[in-house]
């Protein structure tokens, strides 16, 4: 298909399948997507607001997911469409530290300061800052794209299977990228396969004074997690389940990334 009419097809979809204010309109009309030098593919996600945080009279949520709160992102920005790739990381690394090996497939079994060098060495190679981890607040606001619900497609976790990998359906192991339901600003994987790292760190009191405007989150203490994983049962694949982690590896874990929006 020609690159144009993907584009333009592309463009149709998102703006026709979901709620999208003027300014967010705007917004997908100038920045479609963007593919970087390793086949990254990233997906613009508009500025706006939303509600962060659980639920508890929908939600079986835990405290520190509370309280829910009211939070503006000012700058449209891309986020990774899948998670980063084991190609692509050994693309870039020239290795590939993975327990479940398979090309297609996240990379997992590395360390927060692991993904650390990545994106340095991804910014080293094309001479920018502009890749970075998503911080607590854009992942969240990502992965609803627009939602208020327990998952971004809803309340009922029976419908879970069509887009997430998780303890039901996983067979015990990570799966390739893209293979289920997108939500519908284009990001699969958001929900299950694998934990991803965001570039806050854990404090179980931090919502309670969050700022409501661009909040970045402690930058010291206990890696944290977001969107639940191949082990994980329904609880933990839900929007707002949040968790610190230690520093070991594991092959529950990887990431996806953002890439910033020059002015």
């Amino acid at each position: 298909m020609d690159n144009r009419i993907y584009l333009y097809l592309l463009l149709f979809v998102i703006l026709n399948s979901c709620v999208a204010s003027k300014s967010t309109r705007s917004q997908l009309k100038r920045h479609v997507n963007h593919i970087n030098y390793i086949g990254m593919e990233f997906v613009l996600i508009p500025s706006g607001t939303f509600m962060m945080g659980a639920d508890s009279k929908m939600e079986e949520a835990y405290n520190f997911e509370m309280p829910r709160h009211k939070i503006t992102i000012t700058d449209p920005f891309y986020m990774g469409r899948y998670e980063v790739t084991q190609f692509q990381w050994e693309a870039l690394m020239g290795s590939n530290p993975s327990s479940f090996k398979s090309p297609n497939c996240p990379v997992e079994n590395v360390t927060f300061e692991d993904v650390q060098l990545f994106i340095q060495t991804i910014n080293e190679k094309e001479k920018t800052k502009k890749y970075r981890l998503p911080t607590e607040a854009e992942w969240e606001y990502a992965a609803r794209a627009g939602s208020n619900s327990t998952y971004f497609f809803g309340d009922d976790e029976e419908e879970l299977e069509q887009y997430a990998w998780y303890e039901k359906n996983s067979d015990g192991r990570p799966h390739p990228v893209g293979q289920k339901q997108p939500n519908c600003w284009g990001l699969y994987d958001v929900l299950g396969n694998i934990n991803e790292y965001v570039q806050d760190r854990f404090n179980e009191n931090y919502y309670a004074h969050s700022p409501s405007v661009n909040p970045t989150g402690p930058d010291s203490g206990t890696v944290l997690k977001r969107g639940g994983s191949w082990f994980g049962p329904p609880k933990h694949n839900r929007i707002a389940f949040r968790d610190g982690i230690g520093p070991t590896k594991s092959n529950k874990r990887g990431f996806r990334l953002v890439l910033l929006i020059e002015q």
